[in-house]
């Protein structure tokens, strides 16, 4: 089974999936380019807050400081969001996959697995789905997050 078909078998909650996780990797990329310019022209950054300071300037630099930390804080939110919900996604995937299985054996019975096989792969395929989109999602978002705390930014 290659790719396309894993997916088709998925169903529409799989491509929801899919969207979901071409979204959010455009977040992770946008806060991994955010956090290598931060570090890339953090002695320009620290240059003008210095620069500033010496003018006594206190309110610009504190201003100067909480602009730079919004920079850094750009798509966390969205990463955050599909961490969360993609499970759940997932999730809602195996219901309407069990749902669909129960439905096929009211209708021809036990007797046949077959008829009911699709609704369980659904099932199963729309949780893996939802993990794979999930996690990698979640480890990006714990990332960034130390990176901030760890410099006291936040």
């Amino acid at each position: 089974m290659n790719i396309i078909e894993f997916l088709d078998k998925g169903g529409a909650i799989v491509y929801v999936l899919v969207v979901v996780n071409i979204v959010g990797f455009g977040a992770i990329f946008t806060a991994l380019f955010n956090l290598y310019n931060f570090k890339k022209n953090s002695q320009n950054i620290v240059f003008q807050i210095l620069h500033k300071v010496r003018n006594n300037h206190e309110n610009l630099l504190e201003m100067m400081v909480q602009t730079e930390i919004k920079k850094l804080e750009v798509g966390l939110n969205t990463i955050k969001i599909i961490a969360t919900i993609s499970p759940l996604l997932g999730l809602l995937g195996t219901v309407i996959g069990i749902f669909l299985s129960f439905e096929e054996i009211s209708k021809v019975g036990l007797d046949n697995p077959a008829a009911f096989s699709s609704g369980i792969s659904l099932a199963l395929i729309t949780t893996v789905v939802g993990l794979i989109v999930s996690i990698p999602h979640y480890i990006f978002y714990n990332y960034f997050i130390g990176v901030l705390d760890n410099n006291e930014l936040r």
